[in-house]
């Protein structure tokens, strides 16, 4: 990967940022020109691919604990909302770049230094990547709190790789972030209402177990209830289920 510089006469209206959004960039990218080249590296793929990876990987983890749930097609229901709620936000950002129609930040602004090839010609506002991972996090934190907020820390990580990089505006990273924000809180009863009942249908079927985790050990419920009464204590109750809500707390 090399550090590379471009100019470009091109100038909308929006290039002309204010001076607290354009002082920020340089303050976060002067970063990146003081820094020793495997760090530039380093940070260039993570917030190219790397957060995107561990973002992954926090839903593989959410998915196993789901499965595990009482609540388990509803917590379920909820994760697929995750990647669903990526590819609505990031299609509703196709026209808001259209309209907008911002440019990169070194296109206006050559003294930047710029840690990734490809960028050239494309849309700086809002940033996609802060909106696929601020997405994540939310419907993320709707399902499973403790890795919302893992993956909400990641997703400011991101906003300020992107920055780093020199690739976007801050307000391109905080336009991308209110954008998965709203698709995903505006949204979610929508799609749960949806997701909810497919999720329960796909319990009764061959792909239960992707579903529900299988109960482990040989007795369930009614061997547990057998053995109660062998012990003199009657009937045992079932145990008591935690109502099913529309999102997973």
């Amino acid at each position: 990967m090399q550090r590379t510089r471009r100019r470009c006469g091109v100038s909308t209206p929006l290039a002309d940022t204010t001076n607290p959004d354009l002082g920020l960039l340089r303050a976060v990218n002067g970063l990146a020109k003081s820094s020793p080249r495997w760090l530039d590296h380093l940070v260039s793929w993570v917030g190219e691919y790397g957060i995107l990876i561990g973002l992954a990987m926090l839903g593989l983890v959410g998915w196993l604990q789901a499965r595990r749930r009482p609540d388990a097609p509803v917590a379920i229901a909820g994760l697929l909302w995750v990647p669903l709620s990526v590819a609505v936000a990031e299609l509703a950002n196709l026209p808001i770049a259209a309209i907008v129609n911002r440019p990169r930040p070194f296109v206006d602004h050559p003294d930047l230094l710029v840690l990734v090839d490809g960028k050239a010609g494309t849309h700086s506002f809002v940033s996609d990547h802060s909106t696929m991972t601020m997405a994540v996090a939310v419907a993320l934190f709707l399902v499973n709190r403790r890795l919302g907020w893992i993956a909400g820390g990641l997703a400011l990580l991101q906003g300020f790789c992107r920055m780093f990089m020199g690739v976007h505006y801050p307000t391109d990273v905080i336009g991308g972030f209110a954008l998965a924000v709203a698709v995903v809180l505006l949204l979610a009863p929508i799609a749960m209402a949806v997701l909810v009942p497919f999720c329960h249908a796909l319990s009764r079927t061959a792909v239960a177990p992707l579903i529900r985790a299988p109960e482990r050990g040989g007795a369930g419920r009614g061997g547990a209830v057998a053995r109660g009464r062998r012990r003199g204590r009657g009937a045992v109750r079932a145990e008591e289920q935690p109502p099913e809500s529309d999102l997973a707390a």
